[in-house]
Parts: C-alpha cells; sequence; structure tokens
C-alpha cells in the first residue's frame, strides 16, 4: 500500500464499517490558496488593538472550501485556560450569520456560541452589553460571521443597521472581524461603503485543471484507506473527476468519496472509470437548475 501515508495502513486494513466511516469524515488538504488565507488569518489574529482595526472578507463560490478553512483555523486556536488563575481564554468565535439581518438573533446565536445564558425576552441593548461583556472577558481578538450574504434577505435599511452593529463591535472591543460567504457577500457589504472599505476581499478561486489540481488529487489518494492505487492523476480519471465536480473542491471531495465508498462496498478498493460512470452523482449544475436557480 505505497499509495498511502503509512499511518493510514492500519486503517485501510480494519473491517469495511471503519474504512466507511473514516472516508466520510473531514479531512483537511492543504493547497495553495487555503495556506495563504490561514496566513492571513494568522497576522490578523496578532495585530495589536488599534483604532481601526483592520478586518476580512473571504469569498468563494459555494463548496469550495469556506466553511472548512474556517474550521481549520478555529481547530488551531481553540479556547484554553491560562496559568495559574484558570481564566478562560477565547481567541477566536465563529458564528453563522442570521437568516436575516436581525441584531437580536445575531446576538441570541452569539450568545449560544458562548454558552452564556440568556432570556428570550431580555432587551437588545441588554444582550449587546452580554456579548461584549463575555467577549471582552474571554479576551476574544477574532470574530468570523459565515454566511455573511444572509444580510441579503434584509431591507437596505436593515442590511445597514446590522453592519453598523458590526462596525460597532469593532471598534469598542478592538477585535478583528472576518465575514465570510458567497460571491453575493460582497453586494451584502456594500450596503455601507463605509464598512466595505473596511475589509480587505480574498478570494477562494475555483479550481482549474493544472499541476495543483493534479497535486490535490494527488493528495486525496494517499488519504484514502483503498487498498489498491487508484491513480487519480492518470488523464482520464482527473478529467473525469473534474468535469462531474466542475471545479469545487467541496464536489471533488463528494465525487472522490462517493467513489471510495462505492469502492469499498464492491470489493474493488480502488476507483476507476467504469465506477465513477456507476455512481449515483447529479453534477452541480444540474442540481441548481432542479432548484430553479440559475446555473
Amino acid at each position: 500500500m505505497k499509495h498511502l501515508i503509512e499511518a493510514l495502513h492500519p486503517v485501510a486494513l480494519s473491517d469495511t464499517p471503519t474504512r466507511i466511516q473514516f472516508i466520510q469524515s473531514n479531512r483537511w488538504i492543504k493547497y495553495p490558496a487555503a495556506e495563504r488565507i490561514l496566513e492571513r488569518l494568522e497576522e490578523l489574529l496578532a495585530h495589536p488593538k488599534i483604532a481601526r482595526m483592520p478586518n476580512l472578507l473571504l469569498v468563494g463560490e459555494t463548496n469550495n472550501g469556506k466553511t472548512l478553512l474556517l474550521k481549520k483555523f478555529c481547530q488551531l486556536h481553540k479556547p484554553y485556560a491560562t496559568l495559574g488563575d484558570e481564566k478562560l481564554v477565547r481567541p477566536v468565535v465563529t458564528v453563522e450569520a442570521p437568516p436575516k439581518p436581525d441584531e437580536k438573533q445575531f446576538y441570541r446565536k452569539l450568545l449560544d456560541q458562548l454558552n452564556a445564558p440568556y432570556r428570550q425576552a431580555d432587551r437588545l441593548d441588554r444582550m449587546e452589553r452580554q456579548v461584549f461583556h463575555v467577549l471582552q472577558h474571554l479576551d476574544t481578538r477574532m470574530l468570523i460571521i459565515d454566511e455573511i450574504q444572509n444580510l441579503l434577505a434584509g431591507s437596505s435599511t436593515s442590511q445597514r443597521v446590522f453592519l453598523n452593529v458590526l462596525k460597532g463591535m469593532a471598534n469598542e472591543l478592538q477585535i478583528v472581524i472576518v465575514a465570510a460567504g458567497t460571491m453575493e457577500a460582497r453586494n451584502a457589504m456594500s450596503a455601507d461603503p463605509q464598512m466595505a472599505n473596511r475589509f480587505v476581499q480574498k478570494f477562494l478561486p475555483r479550481w482549474h485543471y493544472t499541476e495543483e489540481y493534479l497535486r490535490l488529487l494527488a493528495s486525496f489518494e494517499r488519504l484514502l484507506p483503498l487498498r489498491e492505487a487508484s491513480r487519480l492523476t492518470e488523464p482520464a480519471l482527473a478529467e473525469r473527476i473534474y468535469a462531474m465536480s466542475e471545479g469545487t473542491i467541496g464536489e471533488i471531495s463528494a465525487v472522490i468519496t462517493t467513489a471510495a465508498v462505492t469502492a469499498i462496498r464492491a470489493g474493488k478498493e480502488r476507483i476507476d472509470l467504469k465506477l465513477l460512470d456507476q455512481i449515483d452523482y447529479v453534477l452541480p449544475s444540474e442540481r441548481r437548475r432542479f432548484q430553479g436557480v440559475s446555473a
């Protein structure tokens, strides 16, 4: 099993349920675009407190790795207790934007994330003070808000009010705010030109059929506990996976994961063109058409 990293040999020799569960679990694979963004996030986290903190808007297409990248960053900066007084420190807090720009829903989500008690009937100003107090007490230095394009579900007035809430948090707490979302996120942030100017945009681009893409396939193969080499980087297989995934890393992962599970269940132990033809996989563009969304 030279095609696998050595640490995976025991997994490859384990039973079918164990191997399938391993394949279907989240896995982090390094690639240059993600590494550059992780480096920038590290720089922002280490930034000293100043009156106007730098912020970042992470933009990418649906299922192109944004959320997994942010989870990876959070895993690198888990909460910890200080020595001596054992004070709990939570340097990074992440929360999903509410389905529409609603301040109270936002504060509730944050308090839930912070495990802070509150009453549903609490007034908005009380919840705001509590959020600020808890974030200060935890020495939080970065707030990550995913799915920021949800702001577009509200009126232009409510969008501006929500962005003012973020501006107030950044100014008063002197923390870095990272907003992440689909391409529509840029429109959401532009509701307030002053806020839009504060957020430097970073993009997770769609994959192209390049050497970098082939290196990504090679990395996937080393982490799949199949007992035979699939040689995913050979042109016929690589081109088929690229066509099926339509170039986003989430779909590339989904194609390979589905194929690997199918291979194990069929006792085949490798992925080939015939097996890719057999898996039940619908192209992302066809799924969007089915949902009535323009591709």
